[in-house]
């Protein structure tokens, strides 16, 4: 049973936290505030754009909070007195030891890794970058280590091998929100405590950034080509110049042999043949309707 007096302080920033935001009011939870980055400027225009949870919050009536530096909202968090609990997913900045310490029984976070592998900033597209079989999402109590924590609970995911960043993060979002919403009544209450990770297994991924984009075949397997397109796909994505133009690939395949310019031979003597891009224009094309308007 959902403990009415519990309030509850959510951290979060994209649709990824989104889903377990909307799913934690949608349980009952009393959300006080939510708090997530600040507003920045974005694409070609500049334009300010708002976090995805901060939109929904404001329709919702829930207080925001945006702090360039965390520890700014300790005294806000402090006035909701002693039986705060915060919930953390996609956050996407570290929380200072001096916070934690003001939630009862602290920060629950939701992770999409079986941790300890995959520490860090971009599990999802490492697994699927790493040609891993299986991954799944850890519901841990957060400590100011890089998911560090000690863990409530996973859950397990089979990888089909198919998988893009997009789609996996979507099914890891809806897996985790329903793990945490299993598992947050008995954290709540005390009668589920985490189990501590085994540090000597820990993996890490880095942060990825735009420079991350390149695919460079003469470094990769057709294999791990194929694999960072899926994984790379809508950020960093992953970019190749063909005929004297700089594409994004969006999706491939492997071939043993060269059928057109749109096949291009990597490290190992096999071919990524390229099916769909994002052309100059900023155009999704087939690749037949690049040769087509390109060659």
């Amino acid at each position: 049973m959902i403990n009415s007096l519990k309030t509850i302080v959510f951290f979060g920033t994209d649709d990824f936290s989104l889903i377990t935001l909307k799913n934690l009011i949608g349980s009952g939870y009393k959300v006080v505030a939510v708090v997530t980055k600040p507003d920045r400027k974005s694409g070609r225009g500049q334009q300010i754009e708002m976090p995805a949870v901060k939109e929904f919050a404001l329709n919702n009536n829930i207080e925001v909070w945006q702090p360039e530096q965390v520890s700014e909202i300790d005294d806000k968090i402090s006035s909701l007195g002693s039986e705060v609990a915060g919930v953390l997913v996609s956050y996407g900045k570290l929380i200072p030891e001096s916070t934690i310490r003001l939630f009862n029984p602290g920060i629950i976070n939701v992770h999409p890794s079986l941790l300890p592998k995959y520490r860090g900033p971009s599990p999802i597209e490492s697994v699927i970058k790493n040609g891993e079989q299986i991954t799944g999402v850890s519901i841990m109590k957060l400590t100011s280590g890089m998911d560090e924590g000690p863990i409530y609970g996973q859950i397990v995911h089979q990888l089909s091998g198919i998988e893009t960043r997009v789609n996996l993060r979507k099914t890891l979002a809806d897996a985790g929100t329903m793990t945490l919403i299993t598992l947050l009544p008995d954290i709540l209450n005390g009668s589920i405590q985490p189990v501590t990770q085994n540090n000597n297994d820990a993996s890490y991924c880095n942060l990825l950034t735009k420079q991350d984009s390149a695919l460079n075949i003469n470094e990769l397997t057709a294999i791990e080509a194929e694999r960072q397109i899926r994984a790379y796909l809508e950020f960093p994505k992953s970019k190749i110049d063909i005929l004297g133009r700089n594409i994004i690939v969006t999706k491939a395949h492997i071939s043993d042999e060269q059928k057109s310019p749109m096949d291009v031979k990597c490290k190992d003597g096999a071919f990524l043949s390229i099916d769909e891009l994002i052309a100059p224009t900023g155009n999704q094309i087939t690749a037949r309707e690049f040769l087509n308007g390109y060659s």
